[in-house]
């Protein structure tokens, strides 16, 4: 089976909470390569470009209030179907509904100041991950 590469976040709520090694952590256990790895301070014109189809919902404004709070890390990672077995590891998007072993069911909170605390983004798709990969990491070439 051919490898994939997928993008993730630690959000802004995980680094301030001591998540990124726990997000790391799983992603090594479940043997998948970390190829690219930085901390940055989202723009808001990175965000808009990595959101972009959100831009336009009323809670948008919240969503950029709440990934400009403090720095991130991304992450792209690469496996056999990392994006669907990250997205299962990571839980829904809502924390009150992941179960507890996910990232969002055992980190994350619910609706807090306007926008979901849940600790990390992970790409949905190839074409998504190859997108927001070229957006947080524009020389990669994996």
């Amino acid at each position: 089976m051919p490898t994939e590469s997928t993008l993730i976040l630690v959000k802004p709520d995980g680094v301030a909470t001591g998540h990124i090694g726990d997000v790391i952590t799983r992603l090594e256990r479940r043997r998948f390569s970390i190829d690219a790895l930085k901390v940055v301070h989202a723009t808001p014109a990175e965000l808009r470009q990595h959101y972009a189809q959100l831009v336009d919902k009323p809670y948008y404004p919240d969503v950029e209030e709440f990934m400009l709070e403090g720095p991130l890390v991304a992450i792209v990672a690469s496996g056999v179907d990392v994006i669907e077995s990250f997205r299962k590891m990571t839980g829904p998007t809502n924390p009150q509904d992941a179960l507890p072993g996910t990232i969002r069911g055992d980190f994350g909170r619910a609706w807090d100041l306007g926008a979901i605390r849940n600790v990390v983004h992970s790409s949905d798709s190839p074409a998504s991950a190859k997108r927001e990969i070229k957006i947080w990491f524009p020389d990669f070439k994996g």
